[in-house]
């Protein structure tokens, strides 16, 4: 666990906030990729109008789910830590929901096929998750459930996951490190570079509009689903299921749903050459 990369002076860089801008910036350049192959049908000028579209919908997205699921008193008596990004704190699903609303204002905006624009975000998207769930184990935020057997690791004292496990009272508040935990957080980035390949070797084929983001849904849903199985930290529930596993059935569903309807409403044909 590296929460701090380095600190100069009154400058500290953040592991997650690092991770955040490295896995923005790849997944840009495996999007220019494909835009300049005709994926998408975006100049570079309007690629880059976008990616500003996308910053700032998906990081306000992702807060405000953050701090909406996970509430508590410390919020309500510094309002100014609800914009502390760059010591981790978003939620992946609410910067998904930010950046599409992003997406559908940019394509009336600028007269894009929002469907296009979807397929080519969802495309490098989880890309850029990758770098950012390797934030998450750095910051040791998103922390996985004890684990007794081989490939557990233990955090430090002051950690997200040593301070649950004292409020827990798993732990003594002297424990040099908590219990060994779960490295959910490198099972999803390793499971979102499946996804990426996958989609990236999809996208270059040209499917027809709507494709590769119905199977980023049900690709993600399902790897979600199943880590959110291996999470420890708290987290809202409703019933037996974290607020991450009812949106990932909701998507798994809509997913499979636009996938079937692709399959079988025949393809348009071409319109004739003048």
């Amino acid at each position: 666990m590296h929460p701090v990369i380095f600190q100069l002076g009154p400058f500290t860089l953040h592991a997650f906030g690092a991770m955040m801008a490295l896995g923005f910036l790849v997944a840009l350049l495996a999007m220019r990729r494909l835009a300049r192959g005709g994926f998408g049908h975006l100049t570079d000028d309007h690629l880059s109008r976008l990616l500003v579209w996308l910053m700032a919908g998906g990081v306000l997205g992702a807060r405000l789910a953050y701090v909406a699921e996970h509430w508590t008193s410390e919020f309500a008596a510094n309002p100014g830590s609800i914009i502390r990004i760059d010591q981790g704190g978003l939620m992946f699903y609410g910067g998904v929901l930010g950046a599409v609303a992003a997406i559908l204002l940019f394509a009336r905006v600028y007269r894009r096929r929002p469907l296009e624009i979807l397929d080519l975000c969802a495309a490098v998207l989880p890309l850029g998750h990758v770098f950012g769930r390797i934030g998450c184990f750095l910051n040791g935020c998103c922390h996985g459930i004890r684990c007794q057997g081989p490939g557990g690791v233990r955090f430090p004292a002051g950690s997200m996951p040593w301070r649950d496990q004292v409020s827990r009272g798993l732990i003594d508040a002297s424990a040099a490190t908590s219990e060994p935990v779960v490295p959910t957080q490198l099972i999803e980035s390793a499971a979102n570079l499946a996804v990426f390949a996958v989609l990236y070797a999809v996208a270059r084929r040209h499917p027809r509009p709507g494709h590769v983001t119905a199977l980023y849904l049900v690709l993600y849903a399902v790897v979600r689903f199943y880590t959110e199985m291996l999470r420890g930290d708290s987290r809202l529930l409703v019933g037996t299921l974290s607020i991450g596993q009812i949106v990932s059935l909701l998507l798994l569903v809509i997913g499979i749903g636009v996938l079937l309807a692709l399959w079988i409403r025949p393809r348009r044909a071409d319109p004739p050459a003048a």
